[in-house]
């Protein structure tokens, strides 16, 4: 789960890069960053769902 708040961070962070590099005007920077948030973020996304879905936690005999 902690590893899922990290990478929910990183991808706000991302979101953060995303504008930044459009101000700039920096193409490179800009799909570094959309890769970053897309992956990231799905990534964390569908750990909360599975956490909250009760995934992971073992099952009563």
């Amino acid at each position: 789960m902690a590893l899922a708040i990290i990478f929910m961070l990183i991808a706000l962070l991302g979101l953060v890069a995303i504008f930044r590099e459009l101000r700039k005007k920096n193409m490179l920077g800009l799909v570094f960053a959309l890769l970053a948030v897309v992956v990231f973020g799905w990534f964390s996304v569908m750990t909360f769902i599975d956490v909250f879905q009760g995934g992971g936690a073992p099952s009563p005999l």
